[in-house]
C-alpha cells in the first residue's frame, strides 16, 4: 500500500502518540507499505514551530531516515491537481496533501474529517 501521512500523523508517529489509531499503526508498520511524507508537512511543521504554535521533534530528518519514510516533493503536477479539487477544506497545506494523494494514487492517513469529504482514499489516523 502507498501511504501519504498527514502532518499530525507523522508527528504522532515520531513521538509515539497514543492518539494514532491501531489501523494506522498497523498499515504504516507493514513491510510492503510505501510511506510518503510530503515537503508540505516539513514546511508546515517548520512554520508552526517558528511561531511557537507546534512542538515537534527537533530531529525531523533523522526520524524520516530511521523510519525509511519517502520524501515527496511538491511538483507542478501537484499544483495543477489543486484545480481539480473543490474548496471544501481551506487549509492550504491540507489542500496540497489532498492534491498530492490524488495525483500520486496515495492513501492519505489523517484524522481530519474535512479531508474525508474529498474523493481521496483515507485511513483514519
Amino acid at each position: 500500500m502507498k501511504l501519504l501521512l498527514d502532518t499530525h500523523t507523522v508527528i504522532w508517529w515520531f513521538i509515539k502518540d497514543r492518539k494514532l489509531s491501531k489501523q494506522a499503526k498497523d498499515v504504516i508498520n507493514r513491510p510492503e507499505s510505501l510511506v510518503y511524507v510530503s515537503t508540505v508537512s516539513a514546511w508546515e511543521i517548520m512554520i508552526k514551530k517558528s511561531i511557537r504554535k507546534l512542538h515537534a521533534p527537533e530531529n525531523f530528518e533523522e526520524e524520516m531516515d530511521s523510519h525509511h519514510f519517502i520524501r515527496l516533493p511538491i511538483t507542478n503536477h501537484h499544483a495543477y491537481a489543486l484545480d481539480k479539487i473543490p474548496y471544501i477544506h481551506y487549509d492550504p497545506f491540507d489542500r496540497m496533501l489532498i492534491a498530492q494523494a490524488l495525483a500520486e494514487n496515495l492513501t492519505l492517513v489523517t484524522r481530519d474529517s474535512n479531508i474525508r469529504k474529498y474523493n481521496v482514499p483515507v485511513i483514519v489516523a
